[in-house]
């Protein structure tokens, strides 16, 4: 991930409802969630929701599949790695041991 890239994806995270998108599509994982089930989720309406998600699928922090008439959203984890990698690229200055509590911190515990 570039540096504007990772822009884009901070300025999408930047929002509160987009934000609590976000984690209710991790929490969601493989399965992820219709967009009529995120908006009643989070109490928001379905043109406000729509906007939201997307800009989250523009960021690359979510994608989208078709399932008939709706749209199933899922936590992008291909992106989420990429924000993540460019946030931890210069950890450490050549001491892996100095990152390792970050890891450990956001390792899947599943």
């Amino acid at each position: 991930m570039d540096r504007l890239n990772a822009i884009d994806a901070f300025a999408a995270l930047a929002q509160p409802t987009r934000l609590d998108v976000f984690r209710l599509l991790v929490t969601a994982g493989a399965d992820g969630m219709a967009a009529g089930a995120i908006g009643e989720a989070l109490g928001v309406k379905q043109n406000t929701m729509s906007a939201n998600l997307a800009v989250l699928a523009r960021s690359g922090l979510v994608r989208s599949e078709r399932e008939g008439r709706s749209i199933r959203y899922f936590a992008d984890y291909d992106g989420i790695r990429g924000l993540l990698a460019f946030l931890m690229e210069d950890c450490c200055g050549g001491k892996p041991e100095l990152c390792q509590p970050v890891l450990d911190e956001i390792a899947c515990a599943c």
